[in-house]
């Protein structure tokens, strides 16, 4: 199944911008009358007709709309400390986006090593995994913020909110599955689809007890994710597939 991406769907036609129309035209080399799919990136894949084919500006109309195509009935924050080797950082983001994540928050830590981080690149990044996977939503990738600002900015009581640390803290830590375990599901497995999540994977060197001790304090559960020593990556993949797995049916 081709997946084309476009930001000008108005529900009853969509234009693709000249990266996307080139792909479809030479590439793919689609014609007038030809049935495409398109993504919006906020959820809605659209099956259209292939009316117009100027090299830079594809039109279809719209045949039919289906929201909340791709999705999952849950709303997963990740806030992860980026990685001091930044190939590491986007291998994360294109996974996460495979598997279903709502939104990425880089957060920099008391010992982050890298201290900056440009997210145009992981948005681009962020796109390309979404068609990839079928999926109709791109995540949404913000700014950096510090760990504390994070933390004091998500004031969410709803939410389930699990912080993932190496060291021994003042709270015993639980199983992310167990955390998980923790809420309603339907009769079919899944989540309630306004269930929250917001997980924090901290940097290389680790979350300070300071930082630690003040999520926790902000309602954060500390959790581990096995007895295996993990990359900042790998635990943050894991997070996502921990969350796509038990809430999903």
């Amino acid at each position: 199944m081709e997946i084309f991406y476009s930001n000008d769907c108005d529900g009853n036609v969509c234009r693709l911008d000249a990266e996307e129309s080139n792909h479809c035209l030479r590439v793919l080399r689609h014609r007038i009358g030809d049935e495409i799919f398109i993504v919006d990136g906020k959820g809605t894949l659209y099956r259209c007709e292939l009316t117009g084919d100027a090299p830079k500006e594809v039109v279809a109309r719209v045949l039919e709309a289906l929201p909340g195509w791709g999705g999952h009935p849950y709303s997963l924050n990740m806030a992860v400390c980026p990685t001091k080797n930044n190939e590491r950082f986007e291998w994360f983001v294109e996974k996460a986006t495979e598997l279903g994540v709502d939104v990425i928050s880089p957060v920099f830590g008391e010992r982050s090593e890298r201290r900056v981080f440009k997210a145009d690149r992981s948005r681009k990044i962020a796109l390309s995994a979404m068609k990839q996977s079928l999926k109709a939503k791109r995540p949404l990738i913000e700014e950096p913020v510090s760990v504390r600002d994070f933390i004091c900015a998500r004031r969410s009581d709803s939410a389930l909110k699990m912080i993932a640390y190496c060291f021994e803290g003042e709270t015993k830590k639980q199983s992310i599955t167990k955390a998980l375990g923790s809420l309603r599901l339907d009769p079919t497995g899944n989540a309630a689809p306004k269930t929250e999540l917001i997980i924090l994977i901290g940097p290389e060197g680790d979350f300070s007890p300071e930082e630690a001790r003040l999520a926790v304090d902000h309602g954060y559960i500390p959790i581990h994710l096995g007895p295996s020593r993990l990359r900042t990556e790998t635990a943050a993949v894991i997070a996502v597939a921990a969350c796509y797995l038990a809430l999903q049916g």
